[in-house]
């Protein structure tokens, strides 16, 4: 995939600054693959479509560049450290193992990249602070909902991505939950949708 490609499938103009640093961060990732697992291996040919688009289309749900993001296990930074590199400069990334954290603070230092990373489970995480939480490829809904909630302030939102499964997970999350949806299909699965919740209530 290339510049225009990419630009094209976002319906944005991407900074050719922004896609070099997408472009550094891939290959960085690549490299630390093949000491710790940060993505499946079959995802790594097609990366580009895979993680860094599939990431980047939540770019436009994000209204401020300010907006307080808080990303729940974020893993190798999808989507995380996309939208940092984007552009949205109040992101904390929570993360409980170590060895990922020290690949994010790579990521961060080698793309000159503005987030924050904190090396904790996510339920140890309590601080209620959060415009937009994020979550991709975590947990069911059910329990993406229970995370967010205490940190989540009023008025925010969630976005999560989710594949052809997903209304099965809403319905059972809808148990335990009350909550405002829209589903919005992906750019890069016909099968998947993004998750925008908010209005979250615990029934």
């Amino acid at each position: 995939m290339n510049i225009n490609e990419f630009s094209k499938k976002l319906e944005i103009d991407v900074p050719r600054e922004t896609w070099g640093r997408f472009c550094l961060y891939v290959d960085i990732l690549k490299k630390w693959q093949m000491k710790i697992n940060l993505i499946s291996p079959k995802t790594i040919p097609d990366i580009w479509e895979r993680h860094i688009l599939d990431s980047a289309q939540l770019f436009k749900y994000i209204e401020s560049k300010n907006s307080k993001i808080t990303d729940l296990g974020s893993g190798a930074g999808f989507p995380a450290l996309v939208l940092a590199i984007m552009g949205t400069d109040n992101i904390t990334m929570i993360e409980a193992d170590r060895k990922k954290c020290a690949f994010l603070r790579e990521i961060i230092r080698k793309t000159n990249t503005k987030a924050k990373i904190i090396n904790s489970r996510i339920e140890n995480y309590s601080l209620q602070d959060a415009d937009i939480v994020t979550a991709r490829a975590l947990s069911s809904l059910d329990s993406l909902l229970k995370y967010s909630y205490p940190i989540l302030k009023k008025g925010g939102f969630c976005l999560f991505q989710k594949g052809k499964n997903f209304q099965k997970e809403v319905k059972e999350a809808k148990k335990n939950w009350n909550f405002q949806l829209e589903a919005v299909n992906s750019i890069t699965d016909a099968d998947a949708r993004i998750l925008k919740i908010s209005n979250i209530v615990k029934t």
